[in-house]
């Protein structure tokens, strides 16, 4: 919630106040304000904050969404990268979509990058969602819950041509 000047002269200049709450997010962050004003030239302006969240461990995506066609294959990755200056372990504790999807994590920079791979089953249900949850040994970061959701569909009969 901004916080602001309620009344400005006209000419004058006015203060404006936003707190944006970081905790959760990481790396480019951009917010939009739109402000109001009986001004009869500018009756509306946007005011855009742009920000670089710091973080321990960057991951992308932040969840990720597995979809696609049941019979065929379908991968997704999510890329994780140490935000310190020391290198990274990454050690899994828990999976709960053992059903669904394997998954591998592959260490392509030693220390500094991983990719975690996941692959969708041949049985895998049409619809889930569930979590991997990985520790670190950053007692800045010790935890990292990657959530992950999935849409499987049959495929309809027939090609068009």
């Amino acid at each position: 919630m901004p916080d602001y000047d309620w009344a400005v002269p006209p000419g004058g200049e006015g203060k404006i106040t936003v707190r944006v709450k970081t905790a959760g997010k990481q790396g480019r962050l951009r917010d939009t304000v739109r402000v109001y004003s009986n001004d009869p030239t500018i009756k509306e302006m946007r005011l855009t904050i742009s920000a670089f969240v710091k973080s321990p461990i960057y991951y992308s995506p932040a969840s990720l969404l597995i979809k696609g066609k049941r019979g065929k294959p379908i991968e997704r990755a999510v890329e994780l990268r140490a935000g310190l200056d020391r290198p990274l372990e990454l050690t899994p504790v828990y999976f709960n979509l053992e059903n669904q999807l394997t998954y591998t994590i592959e260490e392509i920079e030693k220390g500094r990058r991983f990719r975690v791979l996941f692959k969708s089953k041949p049985d895998a249900s049409s619809a889930f969602h569930g979590i991997l949850n990985l520790k670190t040994n950053y007692p800045e970061k010790p935890q990292i819950t990657l959530p992950i959701r999935g849409r499987i569909k049959e495929e309809l009969g027939g090609k068009r041509n």
